[in-house]
């Protein structure tokens, strides 16, 4: 990283600028072309990494993608500001963010996919959130785990 002042060194810290996140950009490889998608998403520590959930449609080109090359990259940012100047050149922006590498599972455990969509809900709503088998069956949950080691954050701020 060329900012190393600006680097995010914990996982804390990262976890921090999250929590903070709605909105997942994953990006994944379809043959020889990239494909980004935003995603509303969950993130929660877990051992000396990271899990971020994801739902979508049980079918669909992200999917089918997923099924051939699970490889993705995430990148999650906030705490967006202009920083204004008298001069072009001397304006600036803030932000935090946090980029990761993993690979996406389609959860299949009845169990895993309601605590997937049960840590999204609380990412996104900040309320806790039950589901039946029934429920978490409707849709497709994702679980990309982001070991510690393919992290790393950024964080400009005023």
């Amino acid at each position: 990283m060329r900012r190393k002042d600006r680097e995010l060194k914990t996982l804390e810290e990262m976890m921090e600028v999250l929590r903070a996140c709605k909105v997942c950009r994953m990006a994944m490889v379809d043959g020889e072309r990239p494909y980004v998608l935003p995603l509303n998403f969950g993130a929660e520590r877990e051992g000396d990494g990271i899990a971020v959930y994801l739902h979508c449609a049980k079918e669909g080109r992200k999917l089918e993608i997923l099924r051939r090359n699970p490889r993705v990259c995430l990148e999650m940012d906030c705490e967006h500001g202009l920083i204004e100047a008298e001069k072009a050149c001397n304006y600036g922006y803030t932000f935090a963010s946090v980029l990761g590498e993993g690979t996406a599972e389609i959860l299949e455990d009845p169990a895993e996919q309601r605590h997937g969509l049960t840590v999204l809900m609380e990412q996104q709503t900040g309320k806790h959130f039950s589901f039946t088998d029934a429920e978490a069956s409707a849709v497709a949950v994702l679980r990309v785990r982001l070991a510690a080691s393919a992290l790393t954050g950024k964080r400009h701020a005023r």
